[in-house]
């Protein structure tokens, strides 16, 4: 299975908006064969074993539960709310996800590849972080929660898109 890899955003991203406008985004990419559409990767995505894993904490501490039947739904957008988020856009090729506080942006995306000479699809995924302003200073700041967690949110973006490609690709 080749690797996940940090990436630029692409041009036509959906989460670049907020890299434009100052907040702290990232992506990362792999790329998978055989083809798969938008909605089969984001199905895939939040049903990995992984993902339910956080589904679970979210219906535990917040009362945000979801189904893989909600997900199935999201994915092929039926629904607009799922969990602790809500579209915030969406077409034929990606997801922009809003917390439910706002301050946090989930975004998945596919594109068409060649794999080793066969199509394929790169699937992204990146997320943002919206600055908040510090009450004491006026400023804008990331806060000390986001700068503690930064290392564990970029290793568990890693794991995620990793096991929506294992879902992906072990499939028959």
């Amino acid at each position: 299975m080749p690797s996940i890899h940090p990436c630029d955003l692409p041009p036509d991203a959906l989460l670049r908006k907020y890299r434009e406008s100052g907040a702290y985004t990232d992506c990362y990419a792999v790329d998978v064969s055989p083809p798969v559409s938008q909605a089969v990767y984001v199905e895939a995505f939040y049903t990995s074993a992984v993902f339910k894993i956080e589904r679970l904490l979210l219906a535990w501490f917040l009362s945000r539960p979801a189904t893989d039947q909600q997900a199935r739904l999201l994915a092929t957008g039926q629904i607009d709310a799922f969990a602790a988020w809500t579209v915030e856009g969406r077409d034929t090729r990606q997801l922009l996800l809003c917390d439910f506080q706002s301050r946090t942006r989930s975004w998945l995306m596919s594109a068409p590849v060649n794999v080793n000479g066969s199509p394929g699809t790169r699937l992204y995924f990146g997320s943002a972080v919206v600055p908040v302003r510090d009450r004491r200073t006026g400023e804008t700041t990331m806060g000390f929660v986001f700068r503690a967690l930064l290392g564990f949110h970029k290793l568990y973006s890693r794991v995620l898109l990793r096991a929506a490609a294992n879902r992906l690709t072990s499939k028959p």
